[in-house]
């Protein structure tokens, strides 16, 4: 009888904890990317010199982006898409954004507040002078790709006593991103809600940042709205429709770019990957949407970029062109993203994930700001040291 008690005082926990979050009032934090358990797992890892984390620190020890004597570059006006009237600069953006993430996890784990104050010296800069995001219809990939980032430094951050400027950071990500990705995602700069003529990394990317600023800055609208615009939202962002057509007798899911380029096809899983993570984090399982699609997912794109067959169903675009096979385009394209996806699938839940081991294997310890570009800059990365769920 006590026990059937305990259970039933464990469900209606459960059940008090899951209206509370309906309402906005549970938000976890942190808890977007990474929770205070992975940093304690961290640590764990690296004072046992255990690998990959341990390689993943050292690499994260390396990095300029991770330099307390890192310098900001905060413009009032991003510019992204090389438009006739003026010049790309989002480069400034996509490095810091890079840094602050990187000082942050620094600092989580090695506690030395230098690197705090170096990350918020990035955040101060940026909220202090940016005003809006600029240029071709590219403008809408900064603001995606660069929101989530920036949130997710500063949700690790916001616990450091001296950040007073966290509010104005706050308010910056609702002025400034958020309205952009908002206007996307239901507008798709003029091709309608659903705007299937955009590839799913652009919703994906936007989606990515509304649900980053709903739970930085508590606001469960927002975290709702991209939250049921994954689930089933319109555009090509959509789970369904990003991960279209599932092969059930292999358990892979041909992705929407696939038939693009294998560039686009692994930052898609990378987006996705992302999404998943913060939601897990918020007590959603985004992972486990519609019988593990993600998981299908990335054993297709992680499959077929290791170099082996995967099979392929005509894809038509939005303008009518029929993919008759899957791109070559990039094959053999990898990202550092493997780990946070294999982690949750076979540490947390105990299932094969045999592709993506494979690729996380093949690429080793995962870094970040991997090149000059933007691509490399497109994940904030170090996968190795913080997706270490049950790793002794």
């Amino acid at each position: 009888m006590k026990n059937i008690s305990n259970i039933l005082g464990c469900v209606l926990s459960l059940g008090v904890m899951n209206m509370a979050h309906a309402e906005g009032t549970a938000f976890t934090h942190p808890g977007m990317l990474s929770k205070d358990i992975d940093f304690t797992q961290a640590k764990a890892l690296i004072a046992a010199k255990t690998s990959p984390a341990i390689d993943s620190w050292n690499m994260l020890q390396a990095s300029r982006y991770a330099d307390a004597n890192y310098q900001p570059n905060a413009v009032p006006q991003v510019v992204r898409g090389n438009p006739s009237w003026g010049k790309d600069n989002y480069a400034v953006l996509f490095r810091d954004a890079a840094a602050a993430y990187q000082l942050a996890i620094r600092w989580k784990i090695s506690g030395d507040s230098a690197y705090a104050d170096a990350s918020i010296k990035v955040l101060d800069d940026w909220s202090n002078k940016l005003t809006n995001i600029i240029g071709t219809s590219d403008k809408y990939l900064a603001s995606g790709i660069y929101g989530y980032q920036l949130a997710n430094a500063a949700e690790i951050m916001r616990s450091y006593p001296k950040w007073t400027g966290f509010p104005r950071f706050k308010d910056t990500m609702l002025n400034v991103f958020y309205p952009m990705n908002h206007e996307f995602i239901t507008r798709h700069n003029g091709y309608g809600e659903a705007g299937l003529h955009y590839w799913a990394n652009w919703d994906l990317a936007n989606l990515a940042s509304m649900m980053a600023i709903g739970i930085l800055t508590d606001r469960h609208d927002i975290y709702q709205e991209a939250l049921t615009y994954v689930k089933s939202g319109p555009g090509n962002g959509a789970f369904r429709n990003a991960m279209w057509h599932v092969y059930t007798d292999s358990g892979l899911a041909q992705v929407q770019e696939s038939g693009r380029d294998q560039g686009h096809s692994t930052l898609d899983i990378a987006l996705i990957g992302v999404l998943c993570q913060m939601a897990w984090n918020q007590g959603d399982d985004l992972f486990g949407f519609d019988n593990n699609l993600v998981l299908k997912a990335s054993e297709y794109v992680a499959k077929y970029n290791l170099g082996y067959d995967v099979p392929w169903t005509y894809y038509t675009t939005s303008d009518g062109t029929v993919q008759t096979e899957i791109s070559s385009a990039s094959r053999g394209s990898t990202r550092p993203i493997w780990t946070l996806i294999y982690n949750h699938y076979n540490r947390v839940n105990g299932l094969e994930a045999k592709y993506t081991k494979e690729m996380m294997d093949k690429f080793g310890p995962e870094g970040g700001a991997y090149g000059a570009n933007s691509g490399g800059f497109d994940q904030l990365g170090y996968g190795s040291l913080l997706f270490n769920s049950d790793v002794k």
